[in-house]
């Protein structure tokens, strides 16, 4: 489809055998900073021609391989946290980002994920008008100006409140960081690093890019930014499926494509 759009087909590098190992990486937290949180377990690689299979235990999910570096298996605790809390000046029970009763900043909850901020279910689709909307009024309600006669802890309070805020926004409201956050959440680490040993697909990155590289003009460049935009919406509903019935080995792959697009789709707003 691309050599349209090129004039040296990468044919040659379509027949090449690309091997190369990826590492798909779990967290352990070295430091606990609520005794809520889940638990990470350390690092593995794993080798791309036998794919991660997670075990669909509840309370626990295991990435396991024929090729797991070692002899342990890989677990991430999802065991449900407790979200019992009290506010740190009126003592009232169960305060958010803000407390209801006497309106004071709360410190980070870190058992608080960025669904839960937006009062979002915790799914791949949601609604961008939404977010949008909390978003802007959580930012008012922190804003400096909103809390600069109160006391200089209080003041930190909403300086870091402020802090997740937006980061929660800037990563759900994109598809490809939404994915990947959502699988964390899930106790699996995708690392957006990892190559994939899939000749077929790298070859076609290679000529897109090629394309992109030759585009005599932004005409041609939008062209096949909607190409990409189009791939982007097929492997994030692919991504929505394998999410949902919990398929979490093929909901890997659809991150790995997604991230290749979505690449793509950068160079050419950069050119653009």
């Amino acid at each position: 489809m691309w050599k349209a759009l090129i004039r040296t087909p990468l044919s040659a590098f379509t027949r090449k055998t690309l091997t190369r190992s990826i590492t798909l990486q779990l967290l352990q937290q070295s430091i606990h900073q609520s005794q809520n949180q889940p638990h990470f377990s350390t690092l593995y690689t794993f080798n791309t021609n036998q794919p991660p299979r997670v075990s669909k235990n509840p309370q626990f999910h295991s990435i396991r391989t024929s090729e797991l570096t070692g002899n342990s298996y890989g677990i991430c605790s999802s065991a449900p946290v407790n979200q019992t809390s009290f506010c740190w000046k009126c003592n009232a029970q169960k305060p958010f980002l803000i407390c209801q009763s006497c309106g004071s900043v709360q410190p980070v909850d870190h058992s608080v994920d960025y669904f839960m901020i937006f009062g979002l279910e915790r799914k791949f689709d949601i609604e961008d008008g939404s977010l949008e909307g909390m978003y802007k009024n959580w930012q008012k309600k922190l804003h400096p100006d909103l809390v600069n006669t109160k006391s200089k802890e209080e003041r930190e309070y909403a300086a870091d409140q402020s802090a997740k805020v937006i980061d929660a926004y800037t990563t759900l409201r994109k598809p490809l960081s939404r994915a990947i956050y959502l699988m964390r959440l899930e106790g699996v680490e995708v690392d957006e690093e990892q190559t994939v040993s899939e000749p077929e697909l790298l070859g076609e990155i290679m000529e897109i890019r090629e394309a992109v590289e030759e585009a005599a003009d932004s005409q041609a460049l939008k062209k096949i930014q909607s190409q990409m935009e189009e791939k982007l919406r097929h492997w994030s509903n692919c991504f929505a499926n394998a999410f949902g019935s919990k398929n979490f080995d093929e909901a890997v792959k659809s991150i790995q494509r997604m991230t290749y697009y979505h690449r793509v789709n950068e160079e050419i707003v950069r050119k653009l």
